[in-house]
Formats: C-alpha cells, sequence, structure tokens
C-alpha cells in the first residue's frame, strides 16, 4: 500500500512536537546545542570544561549553581526577568563560580542569607567576571570575591539595593567586596538602600569608577560608600554620592588604604564627581580620607555643604 506524503509528514509533525515543546519548556538552555534542562546545575555541567551560554526563561528560581571549569554565559532570556531566589550553594552564593571565566547578563538576584551572613548573588573565586544589566538586592552582599591576582572583574548597568550588614558579632558584609583581584571596574551602575558595611570594598590593584551613582538617603547603619582598604591606583570619576543620615560611619566617602595599604595609590585620580549630603542631613565630613601618604591626585569635584576635600589620618 502507497503510504501518501501527506500523510508521512503529518506523522513526522506529531511525533517531533512534543520534543520541540518539551525543549522550549526547558527554563534552562544551551544555546550552542540547544539542549534543555529543569535544572541551573544540570546545564552547568553540560557544558564542562567548555565555552557555552546558558539562556535562562523567565520565572523565579530557588536553585543555585556551582562553575568548577569552563567559561560560562549565564543570560536571561528577558533581562529583569529571571530571578534567583534565596537558595545558596555550599552556604555562599546562588552562584559560585571558580571556572576559567563567567559573564552574567540580565540576571536577579535576591533574599540571599547563610550562616556566616556573606550570603551573596554572586561568589567569585577565580576567573574573570562580567556582570552586566543585572540586580542584586535585599540579601547580605551582592558579589564577594576570593584572591586571583591575575583576573579581572567587571561590572556595568547594574543595581545592588539592600545589601550589607555589620552586626551579630560577625565579619561585615557590603553591597560589593571584591578581595585581592587584579583589577576592578564598575560603570554606569546604582547603588542605594545599604543596610550596612560599605557600597563597594575592594583590595584589587586597580580600579576603575565612573558614572555611577551611591544614594546612601535610604541607607541604615552603612560606612563609607568606595573603600580601598589597601590602596590603588585608577580612577574614581563622573560619579554622583549622597550620604545619609542613619551612618555606623560618616567620616568619608572615599577611603584609602584604611586598613594598612600593600597596593600603590600613586597617582590614584578622583576628579568630575559630585558629592552631597542628604536633604535634611547636617554635619561635617569629608569626601576623600586617604591613610597611604602616597600622591593622590585629586581633580576637581563638585561638593556641597559641610563636605571637606581632603582628610590625611
Amino acid at each position: 500500500m502507497r503510504i501518501s506524503p501527506v500523510i508521512i509528514l503529518a506523522v513526522l509533525v506529531a511525533t517531533c512536537a512534543p520534543l520541540s515543546a518539551q525543549r522550549s519548556a526547558a527554563p534552562f538552555v544551551v544555546e550552542e546545542t540547544g539542549q534543555g534542562f529543569a535544572r541551573l546545575d544540570q546545564a552547568v555541567d553540560a557544558i564542562g570544561g567548555a565555552q557555552g551560554t546558558i539562556v535562562i526563561a523567565p520565572g523565579t528560581y530557588r536553585q543555585c549553581a556551582v562553575q568548577e571549569a569552563g567559561i560560562i554565559t549565564y543570560r536571561a532570556a528577558e533581562p529583569g526577568s529571571a530571578i534567583f531566589d534565596g537558595v545558596t550553594c555550599e552556604q555562599k552564593a546562588a552562584l559560585v563560580l571558580r571556572g576559567r571565566g563567567a559573564r552574567v547578563e540580565g540576571l536577579v538576584f535576591q533574599n540571599l542569607s547563610v550562616p556566616d551572613a556573606n550570603g551573596a548573588g554572586i561568589r567569585i573565586e577565580q576567573g574573570d567576571l562580567q556582570v552586566h544589566n543585572s540586580m542584586f538586592r535585599d540579601s547580605e552582599q551582592g558579589i564577594l570575591s576570593a584572591e586571583d591576582r591575575g583576573a579581572s572583574i567587571r561590572i556595568d548597568r547594574s543595581t545592588f539595593s539592600g545589601l550589607g550588614r555589620c552586626d551579630r558579632g560577625l565579619s561585615c558584609a557590603h553591597s560589593i567586596y571584591i578581595g585581592r583581584y587584579g583589577s576592578l571596574e564598575v560603570s554606569r551602575s546604582r547603588f542605594e538602600r545599604g543596610t550596612g558595611g560599605h557600597y563597594v570594598k575592594s583590595h584589587a590593584a586597580q580600579i576603575r569608577i565612573t558614572d555611577t551613582s551611591f544614594d546612601d538617603t535610604a541607607g541604615s547603619a552603612t560606612n563609607y560608600m568606595i573603600d580601598l582598604p589597601s590602596g590603588a591606583v585608577g580612577t574614581i570619576a563622573d560619579n554622583i554620592f549622597v550620604q545619609g543620615e542613619d551612618k555606623e560611619n560618616w567620616s568619608a566617602f572615599i577611603a584609602v588604604s584604611a586598613e594598612g595599604g600593600g597596593n600603590s595609590s600613586t597617582g590614584l585620580v578622583i576628579a568630575g564627581n559630585r558629592a552631597a549630603l542628604a536633604p535634611g542631613v547636617r554635619r561635617n565630613t569629608w569626601f576623600v580620607a586617604d591613610w597611604s601618604g602616597d600622591a593622590l591626585r585629586i581633580g576637581e569635584n563638585s561638593l556641597g555643604r559641610g563636605i571637606s576635600v581632603f582628610d590625611s589620618r
């Protein structure tokens, strides 16, 4: 009996449809292969030591993953719609990264806490990291790093809100805390509503923070807005700072070498910034406090009432 080509086509469509639907419904898809997975850690393991991109469907996920190798991009299919909520791996972070490199695009991390009070959206332990168009909110920490002096961290167009703590007799947590990395770059980002610690604390030898806003108006028990405890070279320019009322330490906006140095700060450029006290706040403070004794390059900055340019400590 001769089977009509139309019938054959219909059978093929019926057979393939469930597989296609299954792939499109999978929340985590490896872009290069089209493989779909129900769990993020499965997608990470599928890439292994290679290089690949995981596209994440809209949704709220109580999941986490550890990247042990490779170079992986974690990208929201729709920026801001893929949310990692409340679950950490290794009692560290939603994403624990110790591969060769990682890139995070359009993700949201929220409600992250762990027993040692350093729960983060991202824990980067080695390798380069790029974060773009992402949000970190209402957690103990946004991004926390270990040490990798040959690697770099770049953050662009991202928001850090409701982060940090300095209580319970434990080491403080911060919106961003970078260990001894090679370099840190933050651009076109926003820090707001801190809940303790510093907004940016970095031991990186090179720093570049530009076109970023630090709004401490609704902050609670916060400290410096930028803390370079080991010193750094580079640039802090074209940023906006507003210091709020509720401070654990209001004595400066930017601190250099407060923990004894280790990196040279000679030539660190701080220029083109605007700084003010929040409406109703009445105090005298300093824009830059320096413990290094190095020759900083402090250019023109627009400073509001009560803010002096520089204090050597």
